[in-house]
């Protein structure tokens, strides 16, 4: 619990410098606006597709369904509802502290072409981001702790995770949905309740999960 706590820690941390950097306009928004003004290839119509559907597993209606219908069958499967309240207890802290920070911070988006605060935007901090890590993320962490599988498999559900939150941050740079300070936010805040949300289950253990 101690280190996971100073994981969530540092995470928290990390969150706040960049979301301290998009209110007073620090050198990191110079660097959203270079990659935001960055010239884009066009290209072919199916390529975009691809894109877009990459784009979809950041996407919260998505992710939120899968992670809940998983849940409830691993719920079923072990006769204990502590997959299903990790689940929702993950996805109510993620909009809780999300929402607030996007109304808060109210950023509009880089395909305005304006870079722009407490302007009724929702642009900081990406949800597709926090949300590709988080529901991902504890997917993952559910299968492995239920099904029992070994800790190669582990580490490879680990690397699936980062591949997929990795491949959500840089197709939204690509289509231009979000500044690179916003993808950034959403990666801290997702990893941080990722890791408290794991810290809880390992504290409290259940007689379903292994040791």
């Amino acid at each position: 619990m101690n280190r996971a706590l100073r994981w969530s820690a540092l995470l928290i941390i990390g969150f706040l410098i960049v979301t301290n950097q998009v209110i007073i306009n620090g050198p990191l928004i110079d660097l959203d606006a270079q990659i935001a003004n960055a010239h884009r290839h066009n290209f072919t119509p199916w390529i975009d597709s691809i894109f877009r559907r990459v784009d979809n597993l950041g996407l919260r209606g998505l992710t939120a369904t899968i992670l809940l219908l998983s849940a409830l069958y691993i719920s079923m499967k072990f006769k204990t509802w502590r997959p299903m309240n990790l689940a929702v207890l993950s996805l109510l802290a993620l909009n809780l502290v999300v929402g607030i920070t996007k109304l808060g911070i109210g950023r509009t988006k880089p395909r305005l072409n304006i870079d722009l605060i407490y302007a009724g935007g929702l642009s900081y901090p990406s949800g597709h981001a926090s949300n590709a890590l988080l529901t991902w993320g504890i997917l993952a962490y559910l299968i492995y702790r239920y099904a029992h599988v070994d800790r190669y498999q582990g580490r490879l559900a680990s690397a699936g995770v980062g591949l997929i939150s990795f491949s959500v941050c840089i197709v939204s740079l690509f289509r231009n949905t979000h500044w690179l300070s916003d993808l950034m936010g959403g990666l801290f805040i997702g990893g941080a309740l990722l890791v408290l949300v794991i810290a809880v289950d390992r504290f409290v253990p259940s007689a379903s999960q292994r040791s």
